[in-house]
């Protein structure tokens, strides 16, 4: 992905209160079930920083995670890259009221540019990625752990 592209918006309503999929989205213990199992911390803060280690094929994915903004219930955005490529951008979670229903927007916008010759850093592999994440791996989490 590139700074010249479109960030990739995935939106996804969940039946569900947004308390709920807050917690999906901010408990460590929560986030390794439907997200990475390979986190190793989380915290819900300006600030906070982690990293965990993800292997693709012959790849190692370091993944580098700092908090910059923080509404509970709400908001959160992550500062997210590669400890072993250039490349850096903004995950941002967006938790909204839609009927009796939660609609989460995550939006992914790129800072700078990320390695072409990474098959995992293509626009095509975002978008895939967060509908998986999304769109089924979060929804089918939230449906099973009401």
């Amino acid at each position: 992905m590139k700074t010249i592209d479109k960030p990739v918006i995935v939106e996804q309503t969940f039946n569900t209160s947004i308390h709920r999929v807050w917690d999906a989205l901010t408990k460590l213990d929560e986030m390794k079930t439907w997200f990475f199992n390979a986190i190793e911390s989380f915290v819900p803060e300006k600030g906070f920083e982690t990293e965990f280690v993800v292997q693709v094929e012959n790849r190692t994915f370091t993944h580098l995670w700092k908090i910059t903004e923080v509404i509970p219930g709400k908001k959160i955005v992550y500062n997210w890259k590669y400890k072993e490529y250039p490349g850096d951008s903004f995950v941002t979670f967006e938790l909204s009221n839609h009927n009796s229903n939660t609609k989460l927007k995550l939006t992914t916008e790129v800072i700078e540019d990320f390695a072409s010759n990474i098959p995992e850093f293509t626009r095509e592999s975002c978008e895939n990625g967060w509908n998986y994440f999304i769109k089924e791996s979060l929804k089918n989490y939230l449906e099973l752990n009401r």
